[in-house]
């Protein structure tokens, strides 16, 4: 065996090893999203102590925001439209799988692994804490939107969350500098745009919005985590997050030449 194969079988082993760490990171961080975001624990244990400054935010939000929709049937029409369409659950992870087959397509594996974890761990999260808590949706009066199951936390802020962010450290590297700002606030408004058609629809409370939010940030951040933890075994330097998670996706072969 010549020095080149024997260093070059080093290196794939150290690449495998690598891979095996980031596998088991990804999992292990998704496990713990449910159990360590500190202000979404925090605003649980508000909500089931039926904390009262917070009862009377959701109420007021509640009752505004449903005078305003049974005065305005058009604006009513134009959210029911955002928040079943543009902003629903199935359309966002619909992208973000399409997203996920390119990056495979582009032999990004561990950036489509990421991805992928990322969306499916926020939705069995979203949907496990929903049968825990069981808190009831809001009941209005001349109700202008109705949705199933329990209200706590918001799957439609949630799944908004991590699909936008996903969407966004993903692909931020092939976005030109100048845009990138906008491309921000296009995801933080979809964001806040979402939590705003459930309360103003009649559907979450604002604590339920508040605490979808929370939940993915932590989902997110919590595999973001992982995803640069591989970057230092195989010997990338960390990566800025207004640069994405993964600068070299311009790069023909996104995961070549790397090394621990």
């Amino acid at each position: 065996m010549t020095a080149r194969a024997t260093v070059r079988g080093l290196r794939d082993r150290r690449r495998a090893t690598a891979d095996r760490r980031f596998g088991a990171r990804l999992l292990g961080s998704a496990a713990a999203a449910a159990i360590t975001a500190v202000p979404f624990g925090l605003l649980l244990v508000l909500i089931e102590g039926q904390w009262g400054p917070l009862r009377r935010l959701d109420a007021g939000a509640a009752r505004r925001l449903h005078g305003t929709a049974l005065e305005h049937p058009a604006w009513t029409s134009l959210l029911r439209f955002l928040s079943d369409r543009v902003w629903d659950p199935v359309t966002l992870r619909t992208a973000v799988a399409l997203l996920t087959l390119w990056l495979v397509y582009r032999r990004a594996w561990r950036l489509a692994a990421w991805s992928a974890v990322t969306a499916v761990a926020g939705g069995f999260i979203g949907l496990l804490v929903k049968t825990v808590v069981e808190r009831a949706r809001p009941s209005l009066e001349d109700p202008v939107a109705r949705a199933p199951g329990f209200s706590f936390p918001s799957g439609h802020a949630m799944t908004a969350t991590t699909s936008f962010a996903v969407m966004l450290l993903v692909l931020l590297p092939l976005v030109p500098r100048s845009w990138r700002p906008l491309c921000w606030g296009a995801a933080v408004l979809s964001v806040v745009g979402v939590g705003f058609t459930r309360v103003a629809l009649g559907v979450h409370w604002f604590s339920d919005v508040l605490g979808g939010w929370l939940l993915g940030l932590t989902v997110v951040a919590l595999t973001a985590w992982a995803f640069e933890a591989w970057r230092a075994d195989t010997g990338r330097p960390p990566a800025a997050v207004g640069e994405g998670l993964e600068p070299e996706l311009t790069e023909d072969r996104p995961e070549a030449g790397t090394s621990a």
